[in-house]
């Protein structure tokens, strides 16, 4: 009755260890973690797991790309964000750049300025350059261009 609640307790054993970045924390680089990272402050670097989950709080905040298995967003991302199992979009999340998702939540309030795609495991064939998906057209020339440079 007054411990932990079972339901936190299988979301930290399923994710492993849980690393929190407070609010009052900037970090300037590149994260790679396993098991779950809650950011509550700002990160100005990729964010990047092997296996793991990642949360940002309403008062957090990602500057650069975003590739985890489990994303829950309530603050902003400016940079693609690539969920390769599932991605929550909260009513405070904003996102400032492409994504990609295996499955998908969004509640009302929540913003996407850029594209949504839906790929089987969240990430993009990567012998198709972002460039191609984009769905721009693309003179063949400037394709082969592209391709040689």
């Amino acid at each position: 009755m007054f411990g932990k609640s079972k339901t936190a307790g299988n979301v930290a054993n399923k994710h492993g260890s849980t690393t929190l970045i407070s609010s009052e924390t900037t970090i300037t680089g590149d994260i790679h973690f396993s098991g779950s990272v809650h950011i509550e402050g700002r990160v100005k670097g990729n964010v990047s797991a092997d296996q793991g989950m990642l949360t940002i709080a309403h008062n957090g905040s990602v500057e650069g790309d975003v590739r985890v298995q489990r994303v829950v967003v309530d603050g902003s991302v400016r940079g693609n964000v690539f969920a390769e199992e599932h991605l929550e979009l909260a009513s405070r999340a904003v996102i400032t750049g492409n994504v990609f998702y295996n499955v998908i939540e969004m509640v009302k309030g929540s913003q996407v300025n850029g594209s949504l795609e839906h790929h089987a495991n969240g990430v993009p064939d990567e012998s198709q350059p972002l460039l191609e998906r984009s769905g721009e057209e693309l003179p063949v020339a400037e394709v082969i261009a592209a391709a040689d440079s």
